[in-house]
């Protein structure tokens, strides 16, 4: 077996890979943003490698991938099943894999203890692969933070050059970051950039969504031939902004981001339906009752009138940002918006309701990359 350096030539959708004692760590914001917040969820959403895969040439019938996950149990509630590694060959789907072992934090939901214990890492191996020249994609678990060890081939493996696909930035909150997909190529993000035939990079953050100026230099930042923000959700759910903040920060975020890319397709996605939170503000909080039943459950704590006082709803959000892009659209017609129900909206609540309440599952995962793509891409898209 050969084992090759892991170098940014062989990777795509990180921003930056940190060298730590064990490896290397993928990362999906860059460390000068890293070094702006002190905040434990967006440091662990980022360090999720949502849509990060290593991408190379090869003959090889074997090809083995040692890493070291982060995992996370929560007490009380059933074990998260192992994150998925999909291998892509030649555009197709061909295996999955999973490994034990890595590194684990115990989360106390009740209390917000946690405990951390260090483990080992694993091998995962793929075999049995044809021995013609072909491009080989390695997707990371999207929901595991994975740190890279080795990468082991029986031939020698070489980086894939530029094929002039377009780029496509999206950021968004733990939806797009794949929440309760099934593997890393079928979150929504990825099954649309396969629709639209795009590179991703998915800068879709669980629970981390806020406007963050330092996000919005990033994608500034970003060599991007697409970009798409679909914002709201995180806000609510923390309950971080009201109406008031809401408005010049929207314009701030969008006026950053032009800062880089003028010209660029910008879509503006608003949220998703959420019946918990369309007419009742944040924060979100967790269904006590239905985790001491072992289940997770999100429950809106809010009061609709509450809204007289300036804060948010998604159907608040909606209409604050569906004005906001019109307006700003006369100037820039290189912008533009998507009412998210678009995507899943009262029907789909009927057939495919959320799960715990918050996150959709996998077939709506499809169901919105199918109905993304066809808005965005479709010669009268967005991003035609």
């Amino acid at each position: 077996m050969i084992t090759t350096p892991i170098t940014a030539s062989l990777q795509r959708g990180a921003l930056d890979l940190e060298l730590t004692d064990r490896g290397l760590l993928p990362h999906r914001l860059p460390a000068w943003a890293r070094q702006q917040y002190d905040d434990g969820q967006l440091e662990m959403a980022e360090s999720q490698p949502s849509g990060v895969r290593l991408v190379f040439r090869t003959r090889a019938t074997v090809v083995e991938l040692e890493t070291l996950l982060t995992k996370r149990e929560y007490v009380g509630a059933p074990p998260r099943p192992d994150g998925v590694y999909d291998l892509v060959v030649d555009g197709k789907l061909t295996a999955q894999a999973t490994v034990d072992g890595g590194d684990v934090i115990t989360i106390d939901l009740m209390t917000g203890s946690t405990e951390s214990r260090r483990g080992e890492s694993r091998t995962l191996r793929f075999d049995g692969l044809s021995d013609v020249l072909k491009t080989v994609e390695l997707w990371l678990p999207h929901n595991e933070t994975t740190e890279l060890v080795a990468l082991r081939t029986d031939a020698p493996i070489e980086p894939v050059p530029a094929d002039g696909r377009r780029v496509w930035v999206h950021h968004g909150s733990s939806i797009s970051h794949g929440s309760d997909a099934g593997s890393p190529t079928a979150i929504w993000p990825a099954l649309a950039a396969a629709h639209g035939g795009v590179e991703l990079v998915n800068l879709g953050f669980a629970g981390s969504s806020f406007l963050q100026p330092f996000v919005a230099r990033t994608i500034r930042d970003t060599p991007a031939d697409l970009i798409s923000l679909k914002l709201g959700i995180n806000i609510v759910n923390t309950d971080s902004l009201r109406l008031r903040s809401f408005t010049p920060a929207v314009h701030g975020f969008l006026d950053t981001i032009r800062d880089g890319h003028p010209d660029t397709p910008l879509l503006v996605i608003s949220p998703i339906l959420c019946p918990i939170h369309e007419h009742t503000p944040g924060p979100t909080g967790w269904d006590l009752s239905a985790l001491a039943e072992g289940h997770l459950r999100f429950a809106a704590t809010g009061a609709p009138e509450e809204v007289a006082t300036g804060k948010l709803t998604l159907s608040v959000i909606r209409a604050e940002l569906s004005r906001i892009i019109a307006q700003r659209a006369t100037a820039d017609p290189n912008l533009h918006y998507l009412d998210g129900r678009t995507l899943y909206g009262e029907p789909d609540n009927t057939a495919h309701p959320l799960p715990d309440d918050l996150h959709p599952d996998p077939e709506t995962h499809r169901i919105m990359a199918t109905r993304f793509a066809a808005h965005s891409f479709s010669a009268k898209g967005p991003f035609a």
